[in-house]
């Protein structure tokens, strides 16, 4: 189990933003013998497809170069375009190999970690440059692991390359009696096959190194219990800024809430736990809004405010919870409310009419009726 500087153990799974930074970073897993194993088999491969009739060309291009004119000797106009032609019938002979081969280095690194692209990875690390790390990355298990995988890929080569040569000694001893072109030819044949076998043999180097880099990598990102903690307060935000936050939001919507009720044409309590203001505008033909609601010390202040601004404050305590718990903030109350708060807003509007002397004082608000679903 690995350990952390702190010298926690790293018992946790990377989480999916350790995971993207260390891509991020260009740290992926990465295996060299399965990008050797993709180079060297594409290369057997294009040698089988092509390899005869690359031998054959390459012969010519060879006979062409040793069939000349005397006088051609003497003229190095003549030679150099005759080298030019000999390298560039070369190339053309050699392109379809070579563009295998680059179509296998690229594709071979995808294979195992995917197509990757980092700028943080070109940064110079100085840290590289310490000679007590390098004396402990020579050291270390990854190290010793790459020795082993090193000496068994060198043994498992050399025994296949000793099993090819024994089971194509009579193939090369024969390419001597047989005519030029056609050996040629054979040894090319020859030679592919025993790359295809020796790539084959570099399967077997694959499948032990691929899972090894994959758990290796994983190993390097596996994250302490703390880290957890760290990375999901850095991602979700401190429990404390968060809640001072809430706090400070709560507090705006309050003060906006509060802004609106000398707005309001009643407010109606509890008489002490709950207070609800509305607003009925007849222009807008809508039904009455929840401008602000409290309960406790928030109904409290509804109360002064609406004191302090002359507005009217009856008590209906049945209402008043029921407007509460039904109704958001500059929302309409809902329709089986409607006739309650009719009652509550016709007794109000009497009650101004008597407070500007054009009519008598109207007498106990009636308690107003309120649906069984709707009491609280």
């Amino acid at each position: 189990m690995s350990e952390s500087e702190s010298g926690q153990e790293k018992t946790e799974d990377p989480t999916a933003k350790r995971l993207k930074e260390s891509r991020d970073k260009g740290q992926v897993a990465r295996s060299k013998e399965l990008n050797t194993l993709a180079v060297v088999m594409v290369a057997a491969v294009a040698l089988l497809m092509v390899g005869p009739e690359m031998a054959r060309k390459l012969m010519n291009i060879m006979t062409f170069n040793f069939s000349f004119e005397r006088e051609a000797l003497f003229n190095t106009d003549t030679m150099a375009l005759h080298l030019f032609e000999s390298v560039q019938e070369g190339l053309m002979v050699l392109a379809p190999l070579f563009a295998m081969l680059l179509v296998a280095s690229i594709v071979g690194p995808i294979m195992l970690g995917g197509w990757l692209f980092s700028a943080k990875s070109l940064a110079p690390k100085f840290e590289r440059m310490n000679p007590l790390a390098g004396i402990k990355r020579m050291f270390s298990l990854k190290a010793l692991v790459e020795l082993f995988k090193a000496l068994a890929k060198f043994l498992v080569v050399l025994s296949t390359a000793l099993l090819v040569l024994h089971l194509r000694t009579n193939d090369f001893l024969s390419l001597g009696q047989e005519p030029l072109e056609q050996a040629i030819v054979h040894c090319a044949w020859a030679l592919a096959t025993g790359l295809l076998i020796l790539a084959a043999s570099l399967i077997l180097i694959a499948a032990v190194d691929v899972p090894f880099q994959l758990w290796d990598n994983k190993q390097k990102l596996m994250m302490t219990k703390q880290e957890i903690r760290d990375e999901f307060k850095d991602s979700e935000g401190k429990p404390e800024v968060k809640a001072k936050i809430r706090q400070m939001q709560r507090e705006m919507a309050e003060r906006r809430m509060m802004e609106k009720v000398p707005q309001a044409d009643v407010v109606i309590t509890n008489p002490t736990h709950f207070a609800v203001a509305l607003k009925y505008d007849p222009l807008n033909g809508g039904a009455p809004v929840v401008l602000a609601k409290g309960a406790d010390f928030m109904a409290q202040k509804i109360r002064e405010v609406a004191n302090e601004n002359e507005i009217v404050v009856l008590e209906s305590p049945p209402l008043a919870r029921a407007v509460y718990y039904s109704t958001e903030l500059d929302q309409e109350i809902p329709a089986g409310l409607y006739l309650a708060v009719a009652q509550v807003l016709a007794y109000v509007f009497q009650l101004r009419q008597h407070r500007a002397g054009q009519g008598k004082r109207p007498g106990p608000m009636p308690e107003p009726p309120i649906p069984d679903d709707l009491k609280k």
